[in-house]
């Protein structure tokens, strides 16, 4: 079955006629034939809006009693037995009363589409849940009935009902809104004209959003690349120079001039980062143009006037702002520049801004020069080579005379040699400073800049030619190489980050710490926020520098998606630098992410594990703590009988029973109150030094008579515990003991000294247990096998492990030689040192 259509009429406060626009509606296609009924209207006594409803069918509305009150709702059920074309239900946003079949009107709006029916509905713009804030700030209410905006922008058709602010409050005075007795209030409250105007105004901008996004979908379905200036958009260019600010607010104005103006900011960059643009620059130019309202987008594109205009295309911009040219005259023998590449290429529909600014003329800031990657040290040595090495060269075969074409080499081997150490322009220097050293001294005429014989002169145009190809390459091998090392580091820390991934890693502050070091900076911190208006809070952070409140405080940020950022201070990092450092700032949010994420589940399995023992707990109380009162109570009831004369035997067996019943509740609420204490970490044991012999004894009181063998020699040394948490630890694993063992069958208790501890074994015959639940028999509330509910609730080992560890003891079970189960509990002898039962584990660094 086709989902059904959803139609809102919305509007920027009550009384602005949605409901009536409805009507009208229906009502037409109600004369076009169309199966059309009123699922749910209220006309609130409007006069005009009740006469609409008639001549359309109503469906009954469900009555529902809430508080000693009777309500009406839709009837859901009914609506979906009746299954019209159209139904009509307004107020999305109402919350229904408690007991109705959802709890928010548009969840039964939702049912009535998924059965196909079609929807037409209303709603006000103070009820959309994004908007909440906003409305609150403007009239002071805070609107308790929302509904998520993922429903409203789903609607196949949203239409705005507007009505001026002074027109609506017209309505509400002469009685069409409200009745008499509220239309001061509301005049004076919340029908302000401030307030209705600012409502409007939500209202009206929602809308051309959502009209917006319906363009942008018809215009990528249909393939549409032409420009439709349905609104301004205007794309500023920047180039990372100074001057990108006064561009900034020049194109806010021009926003502001044209109705619904867009700001939207970029930075071309070219995808091998050499450029000369400030990270910290960019950085101040893009809080700008969002305080302004804008957006701002970074774009990687060799050719820049190209991706520009395919960026404003894109967008359906109809203005670019660009800065008149920095260039000098000489420079523009480089090509016609990026402005005047822009207005010619941008076409009927694209208007060019040419902006002039202070940096105008004052040299176009070429990209860094590619031979200051080699160092200044190896630059000056170039320079020294391809300026004074010509010229000692020249002295040198003043001396000598090997020939035009050994000259020739010599200069040219030093152009390499120039090349080689300082880059392409001290190489350019050498071949134009040994072409004429070479025809003022070694070519007749000698001592003149002239050549008389015409093979010198293709001698020596080819000595230029090839020196400057040769430079050329020397040169292109060494970016080259320089680019490769540098692919290589960004390769290994990109795998490092990769690795970090595939291990699980969630330190966040390793990772920032590892930031750090890479790009040899003084700190480096995560910064977020909630919101746009919200102040930073830092996540993380490693390194020693200054406090970030903000990441505009910093030398270098990396924005991480709207509300996060990535924050180093230190030292300005150059462009090809981001690129990794973009890498590190999405792995920081991903590991932040994670880490949470562990958090929460952490927490979820607290509670899990709370609600097991809670449940554990109910049963215990249900069963097991009921029995023995239940016979405690039948003890009772049957001895304060006067119907029954009991006998001594029979008084004695009685009381016994009471007896027994009452130890075991002792028993069992001790155990219950022993888990407590150790679920919240309240345990706190006083270690002593104690004699075994003294303990072990006190700990058989509450099993039969020779049941227990017990083997403690007197020479065993004293142990550092806890006595009275030592002697419940002894009387659980007793008692389990004693429970298991075979008729006849005695358990022994036995202790030994071995080296710096001692172990006290509690063994017995019984069936034992399988290695696999050797470790799940210490967990809360288990039982093993086939035990009777009235055998404990499962807490005897739990807590007895737990005073154990309590105490820096251990408790392990072991299988008996021959069948059974031995319990070994280890303990620390006095004097000795507490690392010897738990060693110590290797000390993890963590960053500062």
């Amino acid at each position: 079955m086709a989902r059904g259509k959803l139609r809102i009429y919305l509007g920027a406060a009550p009384g602005v006629g949605k409901t009536y626009a409805m009507l009208s509606e229906a009502h037409r296609r109600v004369e076009r034939g169309t199966d059309c009924v009123v699922g749910f209207v209220e006309h609130h006594g409007r006069q005009r809006t009740e006469v609409m409803l008639h001549g359309l069918e109503q469906i009954p509305r469900k009555e529902l009693g809430y508080r000693d009150t009777v309500f009406t709702e839709m009837d859901v059920d009914a609506v979906l037995r009746r299954a019209p074309a159209v139904a009509l239900v307004d107020e999305l946003a109402h919350t229904n009363i408690p007991g109705s079949r959802n709890a928010k009107r548009w969840q039964d709006v939702e049912e009535l589409l998924a059965a196909g029916i079609d929807v037409v509905s209303t709603v006000n713009i103070q009820h959309l849940e994004s908007l909440g804030d906003v409305v609150e700030s403007i009239t002071g209410v805070r609107q308790r009935e929302t509904v998520p905006d993922e429903v409203v922008r789903r609607a196949d058709q949203i239409e705005l009902v507007d009505m001026s602010p002074q027109a609506l409050r017209r309505r509400m005075a002469h009685g069409n809104i409200y009745k008499s007795d509220k239309v001061d209030a509301a005049l004076s409250n919340y029908f302000r004209p401030g307030n209705l105007t600012a409502l409007r105004e939500l209202a009206l901008l929602w809308v051309a959003d959502r009209v917006d996004e319906y363009l942008k979908q018809y215009r990528s379905e249909h393939r549409v690349s032409t420009i439709w200036g349905s609104r301004e958009r205007i794309v500023v260019g920047l180039t990372g120079g100074p001057e990108g600010r006064t561009l900034i607010r020049r194109a806010a104005r021009l926003a502001e001039k044209g109705a619904g103006g867009e700001v939207l900011a970029v930075y071309i960059a070219r995808s091998d980062g050499l450029t000369s643009a400030s990270p910290k620059e960019l950085a101040v130019q893009r809080t700008l143009v969002e305080d302004l309202g804008g957006t701002f987008h970074h774009v990687v594109g060799e050719d820049i006037p190209a991706a520009l205009l395919d960026f404003a295309r894109g967008v359906n911009a109809t203005q670019i702002v660009l800065g008149v040219s920095r260039r000098k005259t000489w420079q523009y023998v480089f090509g016609p520049g990026v402005g005047a590449t822009v207005a010619r290429e941008s076409g009927p529909d694209l208007d060019v801004h040419l902006i002039t600014h202070g940096e105008a003329g004052k040299g176009r800031g070429l990209p860094v020069a590619r031979g200051a990657r080699l160092g200044r040290a190896r630059i000056i040595w170039g320079w020294l080579a391809g300026v004074a090495g010509p010229a000692i060269l020249a002295v040198l075969l003043n001396t000598v005379d090997l020939g035009l074409a050994n000259d020739m080499l010599l200069f040219l081997a030093l152009t390499v040699a120039a090349a080689l150490l300082g880059g392409l322009l001290p190489a350019l220097a050498s071949a134009a400073l040994g072409s004429l050293l070479l025809n003022y001294y070694y070519t007749p005429p000698l001592h003149r800049l002239t050549i008389a014989d015409p093979k010198n002169i293709v001698a020596i145009a080819i000595f230029f030619g090839v020196a400057v190809s040769v430079a050329s390459v020397v040169d292109l091998a060494a970016r080259r190489t320089h680019q490769a090392a540098r692919l290589r580091a960004e390769s290994e820390i990109l795998s490092f980050l990769a690795g970090n991934v595939l291990r699980g890693e969630t330190s966040l502050e390793a990772l920032l710490e590892r930031v750090r070091e890479t790009f040899g900076m003084e700190s480096a911190a995560l910064l977020e926020r909630e919101s746009d208006v919200a102040p930073w809070t830092c996540a993380g952070s490693a390194g020693l520098g200054r406090t970030l409140e903000r990441p505009e405080d910093a030398d270098v940020d990396m924005p991480v998606g709207d509300h996060m950022a990535l924050a180093l201070t230190g030292r300005v990092l150059p462009a090809e630098d981001r690129r990794v450092l973009a890498a590190f700032a999405a792995q920081s949010a991903v590991v932040l992410d994670r880490r949470r994420l562990q958090e929460e589940a952490d927490q979820a399995r607290r509670l899990a594990e709370g609600n097991r023992i809670r449940t554990a707990l109910l049963a215990a109380v249900s069963h097991d703590l009921r029995t023995p009162l239940a016979g405690i109570k039948a003890a009772v009831s049957s001895l304060r009988s006067d119907d029954v004369d009991w006998s001594e035997e029979d008084r004695a067996e009685l009381l016994e029973g009471i007896e027994d019943g009452a130890d075991r509740l002792d028993h069992l609420v001790g155990n219950l109150l022993d888990m407590s204490r150790l679920q919240t970490g309240t345990v706190t044991p006083i270690i002593r030094e104690t004699d075994i012999d003294e303990v072990a004894p006190m700990a058989l009181v509450g099993v039969p008579e020779d049941s227990v063998e017990l083997d403690v020699p007197e020479t065993l040394p004293m142990v550092a515990v806890d006595a009275g948490l030592l002697e419940r630890v002894v009387a659980n694993l007793v008692e389990n003991a004693v429970k298991y063992s075979p008729r006849g069958e005695r358990v022994l208790v036995a202790a030994s000294a071995i080296a710096d501890r001692v172990e006290v074994r509690v063994v017995d015959r019984g069936p034992g247990v399988p290695d696999d639940a050797k470790e799940r028999i210490f967990e809360p509330f288990q039982r093993y096998g086939d035990a009777p509910r009235g055998a404990g609730v499962g807490l005897g080992l739990a807590v007895a492990r737990g005073f154990a560890e309590a105490m820096g003891g251990t408790l392990d079970a072991e299988d008996t030689p021959g069948g059974g189960l031995s319990m070994v509990l280890t303990l620390r002898a006095a004097g000795s040192r507490p690392e010897l039962l738990h060693p110590a584990q290797p000390e993890r660094q963590v960053p500062c």
